[in-house]
């Protein structure tokens, strides 16, 4: 019989994605033995107990290595059709959370099953991307109209404002990434001008006093309003925009600013993002309210960050050696099996090590941007995108919060991070991208 139609495990896979992805779960596993054996524990039955985050974390890559089969064995043509579905169904387990939830460190974004904790916001980004290039895809979707746009943002924009509302700022804004395979796609650039200058905004309104910006931002409107009514001849109309936007700033600065700091932030965050800026929170007295814990000092905020400052600066250039680093060794970095664990890398390997997972992700990157540019249907390249987008923001993230770039907010490095929800969402985006690149010659649309 003919088997040309039936789909194949090896047939048109790109094997370089897989070596990569393999290499970085490999690198994960070992990081996360490197933080949490013991001396005197037995190696192989330390593995089998399945008690030790990496033993656990190694069944989570066994599950992730049996969903990318089951993948790897499916038409791709079924990823188009049920794009819409999934989307529906990680709403759904969103929307389950609250009634199910389990509070774990801040947090309440976690379902428990029995010994497993499910973050539903983690496996939605696999269906928002689905779901996504799936409307942009579409026959009659003309993005280049206004009424499509908003589509495509309520799209990405529904299950962030469930995130906020689970308390987990850090992975809700993951979802913005998927505003890069808009602009892929043709968004105007000026939405990315407005995003950029509202993000402009909220900076200066976090270094500068408040009277002070409101009245440059008064000057600039004054000053705008001079030279266009002496250069133009549409003043009623210069003055109307001119007004809307001065308008807009203000309220940025006065109310939208205060309002995401003392109710949608939670108060560690905050105070994460000012200790990095280097300045006194001045919502603290706004956030604390009768019965709270004492928000924590800045040398508290701090301990994270400094402690794995600390850990990479003291791997020097070729690094401590596996199982030798004392920062990490010996717990002085929380969460240095998730959200830093990159800096048990630099510990461990020094900076020569670091730089060769950067490369190793950088390679990651740029084959997915490749393989996207190669596909021919629009379903397959806005998906391959998404995926891309998506890792850039979790490496890109994690990485600067860890040497202290970028405010800790809790996201993990892909296939490196104990977890398994995220491992095994990460795999499920990969795979699946693997599965429609090895069908590019099919038409998807």
């Amino acid at each position: 019989m003919n088997n040309q139609r039936n789909p194949t495990i090896s047939k048109g896979v790109d094997s370089t994605l897989i070596w990569l992805y393999l290499l970085l779960v490999a690198i994960g596993l070992m990081s996360i033995f490197s933080v949490t054996y013991h001396e005197g524990d037995e190696v192989v039955k330390s593995f089998l107990n399945f008690k030790t985050n990496y033993s656990k974390q190694l069944i989570f890559f066994a599950v992730s290595l049996l969903i990318g089969l089951f993948i790897l064995l499916t038409d791709s043509k079924f990823f188009t059709a049920t794009a819409n579905i999934w989307y529906a169904f990680g709403i759904l387990l969103l929307l389950l959370v609250f009634p199910f939830h389990t509070n774990i460190k801040g947090t309440e974004s976690i379902i428990k099953l029995g010994g497993f904790n499910l973050q539903p916001a983690e496996l939605c980004k696999v269906f928002v991307c689905l779901a996504l290039a799936k409307y942009l895809s579409r026959v009659e979707t003309d993005f280049s109209k206004t009424r499509s746009h908003l589509m495509a943002a309520g799209i990405v924009c529904l299950p962030l404002l469930i995130t906020i509302a689970q308390k987990e700022t850090g992975l809700a804004l993951v979802f913005l990434a998927f505003f890069l395979v808009m602009f892929r796609e043709g968004l105007p650039a000026g939405y990315l001008i407005i995003g950029f200058s509202l993000a402009v905004l909220v900076v200066a309104t976090l270094l500068i006093d408040k009277d002070i910006l409101a009245i440059i931002l008064t000057v600039v409107a004054v000053i705008a309003i001079y030279f266009g009514w002496r250069f133009t001849r549409q003043r009623r109309e210069l003055i109307i925009i001119v007004s809307i936007i001065w308008v807009t700033c203000v309220g940025v600065q006065r109310f939208a600013v205060p309002f995401i700091f003392t109710h949608v932030l939670q108060k560690h965050q905050v105070e994460r993002i000012f200790s990095l800026i280097g300045r006194e929170n001045p919502y603290a007295v706004l956030n604390t309210v009768e019965g709270d814990e004492p928000v924590a000092t800045k040398k508290d905020t701090d301990y994270n960050v400094r402690q794995s400052k600390i850990a990479i600066g003291s791997g020097g250039f070729v690094g401590r050696g596996f199982l030798k680093g004392t920062q990490t060794r010996f717990d002085f970095v929380p969460e240095q099996s998730t959200d830093f664990i990159f800096c048990t890398i630099g510990e461990g390997f020094g900076f020569l090590g670091s730089l060769a997972v950067l490369g190793i992700y950088i390679f990651l990157l740029l084959r997915i941007v490749n393989i996207a540019e190669r596909q021919r249907s629009v379903f397959s390249r806005c998906y391959a995108y998404g995926v891309a987008s998506v890792f850039f923001f979790h490496i890109a993230i994690n990485i600067c919060m860890t040497i202290g770039l970028a405010p800790v907010i809790g996201i993990p490095l892909p296939f490196v991070s104990y977890g398994g929800t995220s491992l095994i969402s990460f795999s499920t985006m990969l795979f699946i991208l693997v599965r429609l690149d090895a069908d590019r010659q099919m038409v998807l649309r």
